[in-house]
């Protein structure tokens, strides 16, 4: 089992930026695969970005790509998520989600935390 907790959601203006923090216990960290994603109101859960165990290998959904970057800390068992230029379509619930295995995708992820929300006003 894997615990995620995720943390720096918050309100911010149109064009700005936020950091999102995500705190894995459990098991070995750095046997997994990591990835963000995105809930909005009325919309199905979207995957954002994913990153390999050891951080080399990145992936990143068109919506985001260039904007957002994912990046991990595997000796403080953290992923995080540097948010730019942000939209107000950017606006949504986020969540980190774990998935064993080596292949960074947008699918197949086991664990998750309870999310975080990010507002972004216009």
């Amino acid at each position: 089992q894997v615990q995620l907790v995720e943390s720096g959601g918050g309100l911010v203006q149109a064009g700005g930026s936020l950091r999102l923090s995500c705190a894995a216990s459990g098991r070995t960290f750095s046997n997994y695969v990591m990835g963000w994603f995105r809930q909005a109101p009325g919309k199905e859960r979207e995957f954002v970005a994913g990153i390999s165990r050891i951080g080399i290998n990145t992936y990143y959904a068109d919506s985001v790509k260039g904007r957002f970057t994912i990046s991990r800390d595997n000796a403080k068992n953290t992923v995080y998520l540097q948010m730019g230029s942000l939209k107000p379509e950017d606006t949504a619930d986020y969540y980190c989600a774990a998935r064993s295995g080596a292949v960074v995708t947008s699918s197949g992820y086991n664990y998750w935390g309870q999310g975080t929300q990010v507002t972004v006003s216009s």
